[in-house]
């Protein structure tokens, strides 16, 4: 392919370390010929040649007609799909990837699905994973199933929805990515964590200034939004700083990185945590009621417009005597902050353009491998245009923390991006997988930008603790699977919060100072043995050809 080591070198050193552990597989003549399915109190066994006969025809076998009222018709469709569904790897990879810490996490996520759960279970799954791959066809439910070592494999039904649906296409391609690059290199050693000439001050300590709050309940009458925003401020604010906007993700609230929001106010800038209405926790509690969508295809409109507004509310408070922040609001140097759903979000307001035509087409066909980021975009295809610009040109910079790119801005979206962009992955997020949801889109957003990776980070590892309570001792949760969260991801908050204020400060007269913290000597200063963290500005275009490899197969 004539990839250069170099190149190699660069993306494997940045997404591809990853730490093995020794397990083995355990072969067994023994394999299942036969799945017992349950659903609440319901319990049935279906035989392998029933399941394998749906899958080629498209319709539930038939010992479950009885019970399809007990699934949706989302369920029965995706049921279906994953049965004719192929995992794009190969036996060398399936059994190289089940001996990594991901791999063990994945196991132990498909441990959750068993009804019966016992200490072999795991050691089975991965042999059934393993032999399941050297089927012809490769490695599929049903090849699972058909060398899974024991007679009977009994599946909890709605559990291995969830697990299913959190192990998707990207997600497999990511790892794999990841495991064609990682053996180009030698073991990835963190250096000692000492005080460095090079590194005058630690960026991830709090500012001198104490933090106070101002909670405003904003309405933007002209579209009927009624828009929360938590601003973060200290009398240290002064308007030579960037404003700085947060868009938090998919059904959350406007405290998704309220450490963050914290650490900036302590270091005298002003950030305003907004709380988009049609897509935050309570909209999402309305639509579980049955009571509205779980999310509108206007709100990929609505969101950036909400940072708009907000951005013109703050410009009416900076002029409006008595109140603490007049005069401190630099609404016309701002910078956007988002999260996940919010990361699409802040490139979309940054200048990337929707793109719907491919999207359209994508979203039209089987939908079972889509990652739940894919999908989430997919509810724009019902939008009536096949592109939208929401550029703000007061935004000058841009953070995405595990953005959404994939579909929603189609083949060239975010080659108009305008600003200075930092977009940050993490390699074992399954909701946005980093192959497909940040580092294909990275390639096209132009310079100046970063790629930062956190290696072992899951999803939710970025966000504040008191928003990832339900996840935390949870290894296996049923929502997530594997998210490293809480005091586990300590290390990764702390580096978010250092680069993220490095990268603010590049917007003010203290740039030089901060400057030597966006490069990858402090990324690797900054890693610990749990997260290696990795800091890129361009992907090598031989190295983009090993990408793309992976992306359109």
């Amino acid at each position: 392919m004539g990839i250069s080591w170099r190149s190699l070198k660069t993306v494997a050193g940045f997404f591809g370390a990853i730490i093995l552990t020794s397990f083995g597989t355990n072969a067994s003549a023994i394999a299942a010929d036969t799945v017992v399915v349950r659903l609440g109190l319901f319990t049935e066994s279906i035989s392998l040649a029933e399941l394998q006969k749906a899958a080629k025809t498209g319709k539930l076998p038939g010992s479950l007609q009885p019970y399809a009222k007990g699934l949706s018709e989302e369920q029965r469709r995706f049921f279906l799909g994953a049965l004719g569904m192929n995992i794009p790897m190969n036996v060398v990879t399936i059994n190289r990837l089940v001996n990594t810490q991901i791999g063990t996490t994945i196991l132990n996520d498909f441990a959750t699905a068993l009804a019966r759960k016992d200490k072999a279970g795991v050691q089975a799954l991965r042999a059934g994973l393993v032999l399941g791959s050297t089927a012809p066809q490769g490695l599929s439910i049903l090849s699972f199933i058909a060398a899974y070592p024991s007679k009977r494999l009994e599946i909890d039904l709605p559990q291995a929805f969830v697990v299913a649906g959190s192990l998707n296409t990207a997600f497999w391609r990511t790892q794999q990515f990841m495991l064609a690059i990682a053996p180009q290199l030698d073991p990835i050693t963190p250096q000692p964590r000492t005080p460095q000439v090079a590194f005058p001050f630690d960026p991830s300590q709090a500012g001198s200034a104490q933090v106070k709050i101002l909670n405003l309940s904003l309405n933007d009458q002209k579209r009927d939004r009624k828009i929360p925003v938590d601003v973060y401020w200290s009398t240290a604010a002064t308007p030579d700083k960037p404003v700085i906007v947060f868009s938090h993700g998919f059904g959350s609230v406007r405290t998704d990185l309220r450490y963050l929001a914290e650490h900036f106010a302590s270091h005298g800038y002003v950030v305003a945590a907004l709380e988009h209405p049609g897509s935050n926790e309570a909209n999402t509690n309305l639509a579980l009621q049955g009571k509205t969508r779980i999310v509108k295809p206007q709100e990929f409109l609505d969101r950036p417009q909400d940072i708009s507004f907000v951005l013109d509310e703050l410009e009416k408070l900076n002029q409006t005597a008595n109140n603490p922040l007049v005069g401190k609001l630099a609404t016309t140097n701002a910078m956007v902050v988002g999260y996940s759903f919010g990361g699409g979000t802040a490139l979309t307001i940054a200048g990337a353009e929707l793109q719907l035509e491919h999207l359209k087409q994508r979203c039209k066909k089987n939908l079972t491998s889509l990652s739940l980021a894919e999908g989430m975009q997919c509810i724009a295809e019902e939008l009536p245009e096949n592109s939208y610009q929401l550029r703000d040109t007061r935004i000058k910079q841009a953070i995405a923390l595990n953005p959404t790119t994939s579909l929603i801005f189609g083949k060239t979206g975010l080659t108009k991006v305008q600003v200075p962009t930092l977009v940050l992955a993490g390699s074992a997020d399954k909701t946005t997988p980093a192959l497909t949801e940040q580092i294909v889109g990275f390639d096209k957003i132009p310079s100046p930008k970063w790629l930062a990776g956190i290696l072992g980070g899951t999803h939710l590892s970025v966000k504040d603790p008191s928003t990832t309570l339900d996840q935390a001792g949870q290894p296996n949760t049923p929502i997530s699977g594997g998210e490293v969260v809480g005091e586990q991801a300590a290390d990764v908050r702390k580096y978010v919060k250092a680069i993220a204020l490095a990268f603010a400060a590049q917007m003010t007269p203290e740039a030089k100072n901060y400057a030597v913290f966006l490069t990858s000597d402090y990324a690797q200063f900054a890693s610990t043995p749990a997260f290696p963290f990795r800091l890129i500005t361009q992907i090598p275009p031989d190295a983009m050809a090993v990408v793309k490899e992976f992306v359109d197969k």
